[in-house]
């Protein structure tokens, strides 16, 4: 009884080696696939993040702008004159 549980184990073992082993080789094909896949991912997150960036730039200006406007508007009342 013992041998055969020894023997179903280690040939258990065996075939849950080869299965990781297989798993961990692939073909050219397969990483220039994952290569390509990669890239393309990288690409996408730059893209995302110059969107993000390009958006706060404007998002900063945007307020420099009002800022400023506010501040000559302020300005103005103070000196008795009124701008539109």
């Amino acid at each position: 009884m013992k041998r055969i549980a020894a023997f179903l184990l280690l040939s258990i073992l065996v075939v849950a080696g080869s299965m990781s082993l297989q798993a961990q080789t692939m073909s050219p094909r397969e990483s220039a696939r994952q290569s390509r896949k990669a890239a393309k991912k990288q690409q996408k997150m730059l893209k995302r993040a110059n969107k993000k960036q390009r958006k706060a730039s404007k998002k900063y200006q945007k307020a420099q702008r009002k800022q400023i406007k506010k501040e000559n508007r302020d300005l103005a009342n103070k000196q008795g004159t009124v701008f539109r």
